[in-house]
């Protein structure tokens, strides 16, 4: 009988192995375990993640309940005790590399030739303060902050930082190479002119909002006159300089678009790009709510909520291995054609993570008694039934 994998090996076989195991040997990730490797540590806690096992008991239990499944992994049965130890002390480059080289891979499969490079910035917290007391305070929350670059025509999280919830976004978002030609797109809490500059000087284009103390001042007008957009209507247009305190300045080009949203609210953004039409640009910040709804994706149906460790390692481990199952989950999807929604897709994968099959068949009924071979008579013949 031909053999067929289960679907959590097929979820997996993007992994390379050899990279994985060399990311390992670099970093010295196994140097205090012998028998719960960095491969068994990564099966876990991807496991946990897609089966929604929120404690240490029910993941032993869960995943020791498959062992028909361990060997073909590469994997053996776990301990809670070892699980822990693990999560306190195993280095996270290895899994940050694994993530990376996912991205690229996925990035391959949805490249789209001859589309507008775009680029999404932003950053979403989690919470941790009745969870554990070492975590940061930044004045709302007590937690980590989660990074993210994010392409929106590949629909795919390119880079991912994890970072206490007092460093400032952009912090994080100047560490972002420059691509000319590109559009950075980000909110307002990304505000520092000397990335600004950068990002001009680079050949490339950013499109963010403006604070309200941001003091401009009008040189030409571009539009003067409402234009209708999507969902918004652009109210002005025009050129502007920006007017500081003593001798700041900002020596670069600037465009201020004044946009009313159809739900009320105004708003005002800056860039530097003089060839879009207002209207692109409104558009272009409007695509920034597809990060948004990325978070709230993943702090919905991943386990970045409760997590198996109060330790900060822990906590950055299961991060990272949310952002490598989400990745393992957009791949397979699109190799093997799923039509479904990707929440569908996700609580069909948790429920049959062992079901030797096919993903492509992942959402179709097995068949009918399929060991019983169907018999087959001539329509001349009579068939004789017997109480």
């Amino acid at each position: 009988m031909r053999f067929v994998d289960s679907i959590f090996g097929s979820l997996l076989k993007p992994i390379d192995r050899r990279a994985f195991q060399s990311a390992v040997d670099r970093h010295d990730a196994d140097a205090y375990d012998k028998t719960f490797k960095s491969w068994d540590h990564l099966v876990t806690l991807i496991y946990a993640q897609l089966s929604s096992v929120d404690t240490l008991r029910g993941l032993e239990a869960t995943f020791n309940a498959n062992a028909q499944a361990h060997y073909h992994l590469g994997v053996g049965a776990i301990a809670r005790t070892t699980v822990s130890d693990a999560n306190a002390r195993r280095p996270m480059a290895p899994f940050a590399e694994t993530f990376a080289r996912l991205s690229a891979q996925a990035d391959r499969q949805t490249r789209q030739e001859g589309a507008a490079m775009v680029t999404l910035l932003d950053a979403s917290p989690v919470p941790l303060g009745k969870l554990c007391k070492w975590p940061s305070w930044n004045g709302r929350i007590r937690g980590l902050k989660l990074h993210m670059v994010y392409d929106p025509q590949a629909d795919l999280p390119r880079c991912v930082e994890i970072t206490p919830a007092n460093v400032n976004d952009v912090e994080v978002g100047r560490r972002t190479p420059v691509v000319r030609g590109t559009t950075y797109v980000f909110d307002k809490g990304y505000c520092h002119f000397g990335w600004w500059r950068e990002i001009n000087d680079g050949g490339a284009f950013f499109v963010t909002r403006a604070k309200v103390n941001l003091r401009l001042r009008a040189s030409a007008w571009r539009l003067r006159a409402p234009v209708a957009g999507d969902g918004c209507t652009v109210l002005d247009d025009a050129e502007v300089a920006y007017v500081g305190k003593g001798n700041a300045r900002l020596p670069i080009p600037l465009r201020r678009i004044r946009v009313r949203r159809d739900s009320g609210g105004k708003i005002t953004l800056i860039t530097n790009d003089l060839a879009r039409s207002a209207v692109e640009i409104a558009a272009l910040y409007k695509s920034r709510w597809q990060i948004e709804l990325l978070f709230r994706w993943i702090k919905q149906h991943l386990r970045i909520k409760k997590f198996l460790g109060n330790n900060e390692n822990a906590v950055r481990l299961q991060i990272l291995a949310a952002m490598i199952a989400y990745l393992l989950l957009r791949i397979a999807a699109r190799v093997h054609r799923i039509a479904i929604p990707a929440l569908r897709f996700a609580e069909l994968l948790g429920q049959r993570l062992f079901l030797r099959r096919p993903i492509a068949e992942i959402d179709k009924p097995p068949p009918c008694n399929p060991g019983q071979s169907q018999r087959r008579c001539s329509p001349d013949q009579r068939e004789f039934c017997y109480a």
